[in-house]
């Protein structure tokens, strides 16, 4: 394999990716209107967590918006890289992907670049929601665009080989829907998106509190906000780029194309 073909491959990939994104002009309104939603009514009432009124100035209510941001643009890493790992499952049970495995690259890279086209979907995803963001005024400093962009692929890979890990084992795609509810929500909740971990220990919440510690979303989350400002978070940018590792090559290590249509038919005979 060389540099040329790798490129051409990847190109290959993330171009089909974009195609199969546009023509589900679903999947980009809900990418945008989800976190949305969480950004201006339900910041109305979690804003209480940090020790504010209900009802505060609208200043502080910008605050608490500007504070959360960068959880919700997790969110939408986490979201695409589930939804990229739906359609890994829908590939393979089509066949697609045992084509896509047969070219003649290794299969750990071939992995990667499905994993790196939904990783490109999710930052245009997270960008256009900083844009809807900044029109209402709720934006992190211009510069925080720009040095947030390598913590936001970073976190995008860790949280899609999560994905690719799920896409290993679940066989149908009606287990995958119900998987997903029970991995983004709890990864969503038990993390400081929302509020920070230390008002967690101070209200007495010590188990929730550790699990949101022992949470890798929580240090994806950190790195972004961190990079917002123009800071580098290493605890979060440890855990974040090790899990992604780990994640990644047990993905890579049990991952069989052949369960799709060969092991249906098989299963038939």
């Amino acid at each position: 394999m060389n540099a040329v073909h790798a490129f051409r491959a990847l190109c290959a990939v993330a171009g089909r990716e974009w195609v199969r994104f546009f023509n589900q002009t679903g999947r980009l309104i809900s990418a945008i209107v989800r976190p949305a939603f969480w950004l201006f009514v339900f910041a109305a009432g979690f804003q209480n967590v940090l020790g504010v009124s209900i009802a505060p100035p609208y200043d502080t209510y910008v605050e608490y918006q500007v504070y959360i941001l960068p959880g919700l643009i997790g969110i939408v890493l986490l979201f695409q890289g589930m939804q990229s790992s739906l359609s890994m499952v829908y590939d393979r049970e089509m066949g697609v992907m045992r084509l896509l495995l047969t070219a003649p690259m290794p299969r750990w890279y071939l992995l990667f670049c499905k994993l790196a086209a939904g990783v490109l979907l999710s930052i245009g995803q997270a960008y256009a929601f900083l844009i809807v963001a900044a029109a209402f005024g709720i934006a992190v400093p211009w510069s925080g665009w720009l040095t947030a962009l390598p913590a936001m692929i970073v976190a995008g890979l860790m949280l899609g080989s999560l994905g690719l890990i799920f896409s290993v084992h679940i066989r149908q795609l009606e287990n995958f829907a119900g998987m997903m509810n029970f991995v983004i929500f709890p990864m969503f909740f038990l993390s400081s998106a929302l509020y920070p971990l230390w008002k967690l220990r101070e209200s007495g919440a010590e188990l929730v509190y550790w699990s949101s510690l022992a949470n890798p979303f929580t240090y994806a989350v950190e790195l972004i906000r961190f990079a917002f400002y123009g800071q580098f978070h290493a605890t979060a940018a440890a855990v974040v780029v090790g899990s992604g590792l780990v994640f990644f090559i047990a993905a890579a290590a049990g991952y069989d194309p052949q369960r799709g249509v060969i092991g249906r038919s098989a299963a038939r005979a």
